[in-house]
């Protein structure tokens, strides 16, 4: 895979297809995001299998909106259709690279599973 533009009309194809995807909210006049720009391009090249997308949040506010952006730039990470991390804030490299590792290394059906007691203890308490 490689860096795409993510935009309303491919965003769902593009993630849900992919294994990982990790997707910069950004947009144009934000100082930081053009900061972030060459380290996500740099570890995007270093990691062909993984999604890296780019959601322009002036261009795409419908995904903005959705995701609840508030603040840019964002990086979020999703593995086999989870929101599995979400933060706001440029980061270093490194510590971008750690996410990859952590991510890769998830196990996703203890991830579902702690995700359906979160939501039947919340069910129960209402």
């Amino acid at each position: 895979m490689a860096l795409e533009n993510l935009t309303a009309e491919n965003f769902n194809e593009k993630v849900s297809s992919a294994p990982i995807a990790i997707i910069d909210f950004w947009a144009p006049w934000c100082g930081p995001c053009k900061s972030f720009a060459p380290i996500f391009e740099k570890v995007a090249a270093e990691n062909p299998d993984i999604l890296f997308g780019k959601v322009n949040t002036e261009e795409e506010q419908q995904i903005a909106a959705e995701f609840q952006i508030r603040s840019i730039p964002t990086i979020m990470v999703i593995k086999e259709g989870v929101i599995v991390f979400n933060q706001a804030g440029m980061l270093p490299e490194e510590a971008l690279k750690d996410i990859i590792k952590q991510v890769r290394e998830l196990d996703m059906d203890m991830v579902r599973a702690e995700i359906a007691k979160q939501q039947e203890q919340e069910g129960g308490a209402q």
